[in-house]
């Protein structure tokens, strides 16, 4: 099949340069991704640490670590109105702003409270940067390169997960523990927060240098500007483009909440990005990423066996995420969150097996024998494979494109609150079903897989090579 650009008189080099720039500016957006990752799975190794710093009990850790996720919520429903009010790369700038006073505070703080209060403010960070990335991306990249630039925020989220587990292990095998104290007498739990700082530096930075999204100017009445956008985008085919985003847009007004009501409460399609975007968050994934280190703890693992086997996971999510990138647009997004569904349904029946046959120590601990842990260890990345190649980039590609122009930010502001919420709920209830015991945890997210595959069957349609104008 031909490349479609090459169909309207790009020569091949002119085609080559056209995409390394998209790609580098769909970089510097999915920045946010990077932040959105790191500052969400950063208390990892901080949570054993803040639970006696704090002398907290499981309830109370339990919403130290999710009070993130409340903030995200509300700032993805936000997000999406201030981005269609003041572009996207001035609602970058203000999100950049929102990490680095959150990791600062959160760094500094003196109790749970204003720990998580702290945390909350990086919430609407991450909540922002989840709306403003995949749409922003989208909105950038040609059909035909779309699910495969969309598929930068989920890598830019893995690659920062990576990076703060990464961190996080190097900080408290630096210092001892995470408790112990590190550079300047201050404890590593506390510089594991303020690491954060210079990435979100770099993203205001970044989001100085990109330019605007050109939809968003057309819809702002600056149609030389976006012609100026597309220019750079897609060469000789920017007139013809900006002639058929004004057509979408020149008989629309600004989008208002009453704009997504249908028959059932919503339009249809919202209703299906809210199902996607909750099902993503239900399978449980992100108990892994807040939660590992202190799981495996818990499984008779040493404090830098734990990290160090959490590091493992956050290699094996990157590496799987490149194998999205490389299938999305040739093989699909129904057969990758197909295929997906089925895979972590098998890993985490495998995992509630496991753990619901295990004894228990004095403290209530699991306690696995034999070839139980590594079999557990086993299934446990293998379900972070079957995520991160299919319900972990096809997620963010599908509500970057699925929505029409005229509700895009909006439409996803309300999914990716959905999926906030259902993250605060997975994340807040795991402390008190690792009481319960660990294999119903993960047989309840076994059957969230199972039940997400219907979902997909049912509900999800193919946006494979479609422009968004044809959404």
């Amino acid at each position: 099949m031909r490349d479609p650009t090459a169909q309207q008189g790009y020569g091949h080099a002119e085609q080559q340069v056209s995409t390394v720039r998209i790609a580098l500016i769909a970089s510097v957006a999915a920045l946010g991704g990077f932040l959105f990752g790191f500052d969400t799975a950063v208390i990892n190794g901080a949570v054993g640490a803040l639970e006696r710093k704090f002398a907290a009990h499981a309830a109370t850790v339990g919403l130290s670590v999710s009070s993130a996720l409340l903030g995200a919520a509300a700032g993805a429903v936000f997000a999406g109105r201030l981005a269609d009010r003041h572009g996207r790369t001035r609602t970058m700038m203000v999100t950049s702003l929102l990490f680095v006073v959150s990791a600062a505070g959160s760094g500094a703080a003196v109790s749970p409270w204003d720990f998580s209060a702290w945390r909350v403010l990086g919430g609407v960070a991450i909540g922002a940067a989840s709306v403003v990335a995949p749409a922003y991306i989208a909105e950038i990249a040609p059909a035909h390169l779309r699910g495969r630039l969309g598929s930068l925020q989920q890598l830019a989220i893995v690659v920062g997960i990576f990076v703060a587990l990464l961190g996080d292990y190097a900080i408290a095998t630096a210092a001892g523990s995470a408790a112990n104290p590190f550079w300047l007498g201050a404890s590593a739990w506390r510089w594991m927060f303020w690491s954060a700082i210079p990435p979100a530096l770099l993203y205001g930075l970044g989001a100085l240098l990109i330019p605007e999204s050109p939809r968003h100017l057309v819809a702002r009445g600056r149609a030389t500007e976006a012609l100026a956008v597309l220019r750079g985008l897609v060469g000789p085919a920017a007139e013809a483009k900006l002639l058929t985003i004004q057509k979408t847009l020149s008989s629309e007004r600004r989008p208002r909440l009453a704009d997504l009501r249908g028959r059932a409460g919503l339009l249809r399609i919202v209703w299906i990005g809210i199902g996607l975007s909750a099902f993503q968050q239900l399978v449980g994934i992100n108990v892994i990423f807040y939660y590992s280190s202190v799981l495996w703890q818990a499984v008779g693992f040493s404090e830098r066996s734990a990290l160090a086997v959490t590091v493992i996971t956050g290699v094996t999510n990157i590496a799987t995420t490149f194998v999205a990138i490389a299938t999305v647009d040739r093989v699909g997004r129904r057969p990758l969150l197909i295929a997906g569904s089925i895979g972590m349904a098998l890993t985490l029946g495998t995992m509630a097996a496991v753990f619901g046959a295990a004894g228990e120590d004095a403290a209530g601990n699991p306690v696995l024998t034999g070839a139980a842990g590594h079999v557990a260890l086993l299934a446990a990345n293998l379900y972070v494979f079957c995520f991160g190649a299919s319900w972990g980039p096809v997620t963010w590609v599908l509500l970057g494109e699925m929505f029409e122009n005229r509700i895009r930010a909006l439409a996803l502001s309300i999914a990716a609150a959905a999926q906030w919420l259902a993250n605060f709920l997975v994340s807040a209830t795991f402390p008190a079903l690792k009481v319960a015991g660990l294999g119903v945890a993960c047989g309840l997210y076994a059957a969230a897989a199972a039940a997400s595959l219907a979902f997909v069957v049912a509900f999800i349609p193919e946006t494979k090579g479609k422009e968004l104008e044809e959404m």
